[in-house]
């Protein structure tokens, strides 16, 4: 069968805890007993899903699916983005989720256990329009135009990951690196200077955290949906330690705009000035560059097939 006609398949054995090999497996055998028919690469490093992503690209798969997480998922885009000019028009993107937060699948409807219903959307082909978030910034005066799905996390976020990748590579447990990454960084409470143009209004001050989402934003911009043309923000400022507890619980039950200390914006456009050598992610993917701002964030509106379960939110 030619590629024009087949699926590619990624597979990031570097995402998720320690028990998403053998969900791997698991995967592989539903998708054989469904009978599709896919080409199947796998990333060396978490980096190499761009690369390959390219590749497929470049040599006409008209699906490429990505087992991984939202950090996969992140650099998957960002190689379709930067290919979207050759690519022909009923080209899609889908995701099995095997990651560690696997945010953007949960939108969805899909977690890390629904595999088999991620699998059945794609043998469907059931393709939705989405909205896909874009930051230009430069680097060592480059300019970088970097993609995201889910959301930015500028300040304690951003930390968090990098704190948990870190930790992870120590400890040899992903799964057990989340617990130190949060008692290190949490009680900190850093804060940060920060500068944003939000449409015509500036806004100065300090914050603890930023989320600028074009989803859910793992639970932080709850509002933002991936079709509707907008950026959803919440600027979080420090909080007494005491008063943590209850904004993690916000977070969890998807109420996190009745915390006192986030401030909710909604935007088409967003212009971060400053960010006082805070980290900075996209969908889980620490910004190499130390100095990113400016940075300004848009959305590019219906830029991508997404492809969804049939049960998924319209």
């Amino acid at each position: 069968m030619e590629a024009t006609n087949r699926i590619g398949v990624i597979y990031n054995p570097h995402s998720g805890f320690d028990n998403s090999r053998k969900r791997w497996t698991l995967i592989r055998k539903y998708m054989e007993k469904k009978g599709m028919q896919y080409d199947f690469l796998q990333s060396e490093t978490p980096d190499s899903v761009e690369r390959l992503a390219k590749m497929m690209c470049e040599n006409g798969y008209h699906v490429i699916v990505v087992v991984g997480g939202d950090g996969s998922l992140n650099r998957a885009v960002n190689a379709v983005m930067q290919c979207r000019e050759s690519l022909p028009d009923d080209f899609a993107l889908a995701n099995i989720p095997n990651g560690i937060a696997n945010d953007f699948s949960r939108f969805w409807g899909v977690s890390v256990d629904d595999y088999k219903l991620a699998v059945d959307g794609i043998i469907a082909h059931h393709v939705r329009k989405i909205d896909v978030g874009c930051c230009t910034y430069q680097d060592d005066n480059i300019p970088q135009r970097r993609y995201f799905l889910n959301c930015i996390n500028i300040g304690l976020g951003a930390r968090l990951i990098k704190t948990t990748n870190e930790a992870a590579q120590i400890i040899g447990s992903r799964k057990l690196s989340i617990i130190p990454a949060l008692i290190s960084r949490i009680f900190e409470r850093k804060q940060y200077n920060f500068s944003f143009k939000i449409e015509t209004e500036t806004v100065v001050d300090k914050y603890m955290s930023v989320c600028i989402g074009n989803c859910h934003g793992y639970g932080q911009t709850p509002n933002s949906v991936p079709y509707n043309g907008l950026l959803d923000l919440s600027l979080i400022t420090r909080p007494q330690w005491w008063q943590l507890f209850e904004g993690f619980w916000l977070l969890g039950k998807g109420r996190f705009l009745n915390y006192k200390n986030v401030h909710p914006y909604r935007a088409r456009q967003v212009i971060v000035n400053d960010v006082d050598k805070a980290l900075v992610s996209l969908d889980g993917v620490v910004l190499q560059s130390k100095h990113p701002a400016p940075m300004k964030v848009g959305i590019e509106k219906e830029a991508l097939n997404f492809i969804v379960p049939v049960v998924s939110q319209e």
